[in-house]
C-alpha cells in the first residue's frame, strides 16, 4: 500500500530539524513550502512537540535604552550596519569576523575572518564592496577603534558616506547587524570547532551563502535576502510584506511568491530603524 503524503510528514520535518537545529517550526514551515507540501505552520508545530524538536529558547539579559530614532528605509545600499564578532580557534588564539548587513534587504554581502582585522583593513573591505555593489549613503557602526580610527573616518570622507555612530552603551541602535552577529554565532559559530583559520572562513562563507540564498528571513515574511533584494531591483520589493497578517519584524510563514502567494503584492512602506 502506498504510503499517503501526510504519512511522511513527521519523517521529512525530523530531516529537515537534523539539519538545521536552530530552525523553530516557522522556518521548518517555509522550508515544507518551498519543497511543495500544503501545509499549515500549526500542523508542524505540533509535530516538532510530539518529536521534541522544539529549537530551547535561550534566556537574555534585557538592558534598558532609548529608542533610537526612527528613519524609513526604502532601497537597497541606503544604509548598512557593520560590526565585529569574536570566537576563538582550536589552539585558543583569537578569531575576530567582520559582517556587513544591507539595512533594506538584510543582505550580508561579506564577512571578513582574520585573527586581526584593524582600520586598514576595515576600509580595503569596503573598497572592495564598493567595486562589486556600488557605496551606501551611510554606514551605522558603534564606537570601536576600527570605527573611530582616521583610516575610516578619512574613507567616509572622501567618499561622501555619512559614519553614523550610536550613542554608546546602546548596541540595539545597530538593532540589524546585531541580530545578524546572532543568528552568525548561534547557527554557525556556536556548532563547530575552528581547527584552522582557513577552515573558519570556509564554514563561515558556507553559512553567509546559505543566510543569503536559503535561510529563511522572519522580517522579510520567510523570503530569503536575495529573494528580497531581486523583487526589490524589479520593483517587487514596495510592500512585499502586505501578504501578511503580522507586523514588519515579525513574518508570517506563508508569504511570498515564493511560497505560492502574489508576487506583485498592493504597496505599502516599510519603516526601519
Amino acid at each position: 500500500m502506498k504510503a499517503k503524503p501526510e504519512d511522511t510528514l513527521p519523517r521529512r520535518i525530523a530531516e529537515l530539524a537534523a539539519e538545521r537545529p536552530r530552525f523553530g517550526y516557522r522556518r521548518l514551515t517555509a522550508l515544507l513550502k518551498r519543497e511543495g507540501v500544503s501545509v499549515w505552520h500549526g500542523r508542524v508545530h505540533r509535530i516538532t512537540k510530539e518529536l521534541r524538536l522544539q529549537v530551547p529558547r535561550r534566556k537574555r539579559k534585557r538592558f534598558r535604552c532609548s529608542k533610537p530614532s526612527a528613519t524609513e528605509i526604502t532601497r537597497p545600499n541606503q544604509r548598512w550596519g557593520m560590526d565585529f564578532v569574536s570566537d576563538s580557534l582550536a589552539d585558543g588564539r583569537s578569531l575576530r569576523a567582520l559582517a556587513i548587513v544591507d539595512h533594506y534587504t538584510r543582505e550580508c554581502p561579506v564577512i571578513e575572518v582574520d585573527l586581526s582585522l584593524p582600520g586598514a583593513r576595515v576600509v580595503r573591505v569596503l573598497e572592495q564592496l564598493a567595486e562589486e555593489r556600488g557605496l551606501p549613503a551611510a554606514i551605522r557602526v558603534d564606537h570601536g577603534p576600527e570605527f573611530v580610527c582616521d583610516a575610516v573616518r578619512r574613507w567616509c570622507e572622501q567618499k561622501n558616506v555619512e559614519l553614523d555612530y550610536i550613542e554608546l552603551g546602546k548596541p540595539m541602535q545597530n538593532g540589524h547587524v546585531e541580530s545578524f552577529n546572532g543568528k552568525l554565532r548561534d547557527e554557525c559559530l556556536n556548532t563547530h570547532w575552528f581547527t584552522s583559520l582557513r577552515q573558519a572562513r570556509d564554514i563561515i562563507e558556507s553559512w553567509r551563502t546559505d543566510y543569503n540564498q536559503v535561510r529563511p528571513h522572519s522580517a522579510l515574511a520567510y523570503a530569503t535576502p536575495n529573494e528580497f533584494a531581486s523583487w526589490s531591483s524589479a520593483s517587487f520589493a514596495v510592500g512585499i510584506l502586505s501578504n501578511t497578517t503580522a507586523k514588519p519584524g515579525q513574518g508570517n510563514p506563508g508569504g511570498l511568491a515564493a511560497l505560492g502567494l502574489d508576487p506583485a503584492p498592493p504597496s505599502c512602506e516599510r519603516r526601519l530603524t
